[in-house]
């Protein structure tokens, strides 16, 4: 039998059949009319290559191959019906599920504490893993399977990318208490760094790809100025912890910088230029967007981070 040109429809009739022993009554079973189940046996008959059915009395009687079928074309049918009813109710208490997430480390600061807090309390079960961003291979990442969830600035997504905005976030300058330099031109934490300043003092770029340029420099080019990049860092913590012994400064998102200050020595200032605040997206694949458990996490990292929002302009729909 070919299976390409074979009416999968006709397993229903079959399967209604061997339950009812009677073309009227396997009608009635499944919705259709007794010409109309009769008419369909003679398909299968042609199909199988037997007889399936002989009469017997008023009812029909399945012949030993038929038997044969009769377990396990029930338990098909199950199991399709299974696949095909749609997400089972999800409760996150008695949930098993694993999720990979996808962010810079600021996220590992910023993010994951709280969430695990969450997790503990509500979803015990639930592992989720952060690994690293890789920003231009975010795509492959999602379609691949390689990570549920992605935290990303926004820029043009594909069209099977579902995103959804999280939180925005101006920068701040960071330096260290003990900065000869800062301390010599007089400023207070909170005070605006002179463009001068700021210009000549080494910076320490974060920079996951190493690329020498970011949102800082592209505001500084603006009003036709340039900074000093000193040094590179794949990450936020080696960016703090490099100023925090150093005489060089960085920028940094103010929600980090006012977390990490008091714990790193550092003291915060504002940056002597307008900068563009990048709007942070959550972002994943559409054929996720209806799985109860991938919609109950996305909620409720949206939940966690919407804090970081306290005091930035509202986000857009």
């Amino acid at each position: 039998m070919n299976i390409k040109s074979f009416d999968m429809n006709l397993l229903r009739v079959l399967d209604a059949l061997l339950h009812e022993g009677s073309t009227v009554r396997a009608g009635a079973r499944i919705g259709l009319s007794q010409p109309a189940v009769s008419a369909a046996l003679g398909r299968l008959r042609l199909a199988l290559r037997d007889e399936l059915f002989i009469r017997r009395g008023q009812g029909l009687e399945p012949t030993d191959y038929a038997r044969t079928l009769a377990i396990p074309l029930r338990e098909a049918l199950d199991r399709i019906e299974y696949l095909l009813s749609g997400p089972e109710a999800f409760d996150p208490a008695l949930s098993t599920d694993t999720f990979k997430l996808s962010g810079s480390d600021f996220f590992a600061e910023m993010l994951m504490p709280k969430l695990a807090d969450q997790l503990s309390k509500r979803a015990p079960g639930i592992r989720v893993q952060l690994v690293d961003l890789v920003p231009d291979n975010y795509v492959e990442t999602l379609e691949h399977y390689e990570v549920d969830i992605a935290l990303i600035p926004a820029t043009p997504f594909p069209d099977w990318v579902a995103h959804q905005p999280v939180f925005s976030s101006n920068f701040s300058v960071v330096a260290r208490s003990a900065n000869p330099r800062i301390a010599r031109a007089g400023l207070a934490p909170g005070d605006v760094v002179p463009i001068d300043l700021f210009c000549d003092l080494g910076h320490v770029l974060f920079s996951p790809e190493g690329k020498l340029t970011a949102l800082g420099d592209q505001a500084l080019a603006r009003v036709g100025r340039t900074r000093q990049v000193k040094m590179t860092m794949p990450v936020f913590s080696g960016v703090y912890r490099a100023v925090s012994e150093s005489d060089l400064i960085a920028l940094i998102p103010e929600q980090l910088a006012s977390y990490i200050a008091p714990k790193a020595g550092l003291q915060i200032y504002r940056p002597p230029m307008p900068i563009d605040p990048p709007l942070i997206h959550m972002i994943w694949h559409k054929r996720s967007t209806a799985n109860p458990a991938h919609k109950w996490l996305r909620e409720l990292i949206a939940e966690t981070l919407l804090p970081l929002n306290e005091g930035h302009s509202p986000l857009p729909e």
